[in-house]
């Protein structure tokens, strides 16, 4: 017996959520994982129709679990008495452990004793039939083992794989390729920045179940091994962190056009036209981010019941570490996204800036504090403050007399260097002595770069923080990251309007952000010697969470 046929025969269908769902359109229902939700419409497979009190909308199956079909007569008001515990009890919910075993409201079906076997009314329980002399339906097996609960998780993820493939083709055929059509309502760029790189991720992922359906074991999914499967598009799945770094700029671009009331109805008419359920359009491209948060908490679930013994096992444990590394990474990038901003901010306020600005080339400030500075045509130390960024060394001065003043003084290419450490005495390439001294030796000249810290600690931090940047420098180029022409020119758009609101000046800028120590985790330090000012607060590095990421935790389920 379908869903369907259940609630409109009468039957109140209830579902428990496995995941928040943050709503992010006016139809949709939010609820918290272990809310009771009453479903009123199933029939369409990907969304269902809701109600937790007085509040009804859209939620995505995926996100439910069947707890219970209750069935009224009005001949039969009466509840059943409490029943002896040694009687089976039926449950809808295929993987949930039995929680309502001691319960003694009306949830009881077939209570007769039956000398061992199930009666014809438990037959049909069982097979997914209403029994008219009974007030509650509640389906799947009491003893479950786990080969069945794999089956029911193998399932699940195939099933939700192939409803997203669905999801990605509306959105590539029902919405970007009309959007192409209309030059005259749409630029390319403005499709990138709504679409990012969805179209990629539906080539993706195609690719992927098909590789999935290949492992499946239709007739014993148990015995399905897709572990391999994940393992082997592991380096695909880092297309997931442009489209999620480009999401935030794709709902302020929507936001813009839905101000037009033709974009609404353009935008309308090309969801009726693919057929596609009643959500708004960011509704459909929030999909993608989503679903890259939902593989970790499905291959916990698969590895939860997967046996030591099972063939599968060591790769679904490598699939989740691997995935588990993908969210975080994807929360890393983000996060310095979010900071960019800040970046153009702090650049604005540092005078005589010349050449390039740091956002053509760099996302994340390391590292900065105060060294002395030998170059070798000189051999004259000088005092500098230096902010490690990925990809380049920043070189500024302080101010004599407004200390918290800096003046740009140069940079390093990094990309160019081999930091090198030196032991302390007489250094043969600058016959100085020095102590607490590191180089930086240009790869392809003779060009050497020495500094001298104050401490042996702060030269470990130094040594560290270069190794924490080429480190950085080569996850970026292995995923594909880079700060886009329109964030850069939203960063600077921010920084107008910044200095215009606050009428900043630019004889008295803030001063520099406090560094990262790459030594202690989630905390950033600023060397004993520097002035102390006004600060621009970066956000931690990836030990802490960004707040984009608990907004998505919250949509794309990490926890049960």
């Amino acid at each position: 017996m379908t869903m369907m046929m259940l609630i409109s025969g009468g039957s109140i269908v209830n579902a428990e959520a496995v995941w928040d769902h943050v709503t992010m359109a006016d139809r949709e229902l939010a609820f918290k994982a272990g809310d009771v939700i009453k479903v009123l419409d199933a029939s369409n497979k990907d969304w269902w129709w809701g109600q937790i009190d007085e509040e009804e909308g859209w939620f995505p199956a995926s996100f439910v679990r069947y707890l219970s079909v209750l069935s009224f007569s009005l001949s039969k008001v009466e509840p059943h008495p409490p029943q002896p515990q040694t009687k089976q009890v039926f449950y809808l919910n295929p993987i949930a452990t039995p929680r309502f075993q001691n319960t003694t409201s009306k949830l009881w079906v077939n209570q007769e004793d039956g000398g061992g076997e199930p009666s014809e009314g438990t037959s049909e329980v069982q097979n997914g039939h209403l029994d008219p002399t009974n007030d509650c339906l509640c389906l799947g097996s009491p003893l479950q083992n786990r080969d069945q609960m794999r089956a029911n998780v193998i399932n699940e993820i195939m099933s939700t794989e192939r409803h997203y493939i669905k999801h990605l083709k509306d959105i590539c055929e029902g919405y970007l390729r009309q959007c192409r059509k209309r030059v005259d309502m749409f630029n390319d760029d403005q499709l990138k920045v709504i679409f990012g790189n969805i179209e990629d991720i539906y080539r993706f992922q195609m690719g992927f179940v098909r590789d999935l359906e290949k492992q499946y074991n239709t007739d014993d999914p148990h015995l399905s091994e897709i572990g391999p499967c994940f393992l082997e598009h592991q380096d695909g799945f880092w297309i997931y962190s442009e489209y999620c770094n480009n999401h935030l700029d794709a709902c302020m671009e929507l936001s813009k056009l839905m101000r037009d009331g033709r974009y609404q109805h353009f935008f309308e008419a090309c969801r009726l036209l693919q057929q596609m359920i009643d959500i708004a359009i960011d509704g459909f491209l929030l999909t993608p981010v989503q679903k890259i948060c939902k593989y970790p908490l499905q291959l916990a679930e698969l590895l939860k019941y997967t046996a030591l013994e099972h063939s599968d096992y060591r790769y679904v444990a490598a699939a989740l570490a691997v995935m588990r590394n993908v969210t975080q990474q994807i929360n890393e990038r983000k996060r310095r996204l979010e900071n960019i901003d800040k970046i153009a901010q702090w650049q604005a306020s540092v005078l005589d800036w010349e050449g390039d600005d740091i956002l053509d080339r760099s996302s994340e400030l390391i590292y900065t504090g105060e060294l002395s500075w030998i170059y070798q045509p000189y051999g004259r130390s000088q005092q500098r403050v230096f902010f490690l960024f990925d990809h380049q060394l920043v070189l500024c001065k302080k101010d004599l007399i407004r200390r918290d003043i800096l003046y740009y003084k140069g940079r390093i290419d990094m990309d160019r260097y081999d930091v090198r450490d030196a032991t302390d005495g007489r250094d043969d390439d600058f016959n100085v002595s020095v102590k607490n001294a590191f180089k930086l030796c240009n790869k392809d000249s003779e060009e050497i770069h020495i500094f001298l810290a104050k401490k042996p600690e702060e030269k470990n931090r130094w040594l560290r923080a270069f190794h924490e940047e080429r480190k950085m420098v080569q996850e970026d180029e292995k995923i594909g990251f880079e700060i886009s022409e329109y964030q850069k020119r939203q960063a600077a758009m921010t920084v107008r309007k910044v200095t215009k609101q606050k009428g900043v000046n630019r004889c008295t800028p803030p001063s520099y952000p406090p560094p990262q120590d790459p030594l202690s985790a989630g905390q950033y330090e600023v060397s004993e010697d520097m002035a102390q000012g006004e600060v621009f607060e970066f956000s931690q590095s990836k030990r802490g969470q960004a707040p984009f990421w608990q907004n998505f935790s919250r949509l794309a389920p990490f926890r049960k």
